[in-house]
């Protein structure tokens, strides 16, 4: 992609794993980055770069980094072009199992750990409101668009791993939300894809683990990732979804096809009847 110092991302996560190669490959075509996540004393701010510490799983918190983000570039003459909530965490314990023969009280219950789901789930939504509210108060570019949304799912978003539920609930949040809204707000000039990455190295899982898909020849490349990315930024497609894979490179993934003629027609109407809840007409 041709250098431009004129665009701007906003990239939660940035700071670490999956989202600072991200970053780290904006800033060397010439972008502005801001970056959002919870530890950022291994960035230092540039002139195109700046990093603020942030909650992705608070409202407040996110609201607080990208009104700074947008302050930042509009002193510059600049808006915000991309925005990527990359910020996760793995599978967490989120339910006690009991040991075997307690007696425990069959009137109590313990509240289930969410944590997943409030960081995975609730806080992309959260930087997918923030960038769309912005991108609508945009003048359209050259490409016809407001602005550019980047998910990060997972391939457990596609497939399913029994033992990582709440982790697997989320990413297919993900997937649903990107074949779905992608595919409605792309009509005024917004676009939403996600890759879907294999097992990529970051800090979310233990490094044995890693070492041991090392071996095999099972993780996936970080630069298949941030290509996949790069091409949500050349492209004006929305509602894709791409898996990259331990090969290399990434492959676009279809939706499940309709079960017949009659369940597209329900899925049509059922579009149709809704459409009011985000537009007048």
């Amino acid at each position: 992609m041709a250098h431009n110092a004129s665009k701007t991302a906003f990239i939660t996560g940035g700071a670490s794993g999956i989202g600072l190669a991200l970053t780290t490959r904006l800033l060397s075509e010439g972008w502005y980055v801001f970056v959002a996540d919870r530890d950022i004393t291994k960035l230092q701010d540039t002139d195109n770069l700046r990093a603020v510490q942030c909650d992705t799983s608070s409202w407040d918190s996110q609201v607080a980094a990208f009104r700074r983000a947008i302050y930042w570039r509009a002193s510059g003459g600049g808006r915000i072009d991309f925005v990527a909530p990359i910020a996760g965490i793995g599978e967490r314990k989120w339910l006690p199992f009991p040991e075997e023969g307690s007696a425990a009280n069959p009137q109590e219950f313990t509240k289930p750990d969410l944590s997943v789901l409030d960081v995975d789930l609730t806080g992309v939504l959260y930087t997918v409101a923030l960038a769309l509210q912005h991108f609508r108060r945009h003048t359209r570019t050259k490409d016809g668009l407001l602005g550019r949304i980047g998910l990060v799912a997972s391939v457990c978003g596609l497939y399913c791993v029994p033992s990582l539920p709440i982790y697997t609930a989320a990413k297919h949040a993900l997937i649903g939300l990107t074949r779905s809204y992608g595919k409605l707000v792309v009509d005024e000039g917004i676009t939403i894809n996600a890759i879907a990455p294999n097992v990529v190295q970051t800090s979310i899982s233990s490094p044995v683990f890693y070492e041991k898909l090392a071996k095999e020849n099972l993780l996936t490349p970080m630069d298949g990732l941030v290509d996949a990315l790069k091409t949500m930024l050349e492209s004006n497609c929305s509602g894709e979804v791409f898996e990259c894979g331990p090969a290399g490179g990434w492959t676009k993934r279809e939706a499940t096809e309709y079960l017949d003629k009659r369940s597209e027609e329900i899925c049509n109407l059922l579009n149709v009847r809704a459409r009011p809840l985000h537009y007048t007409s």
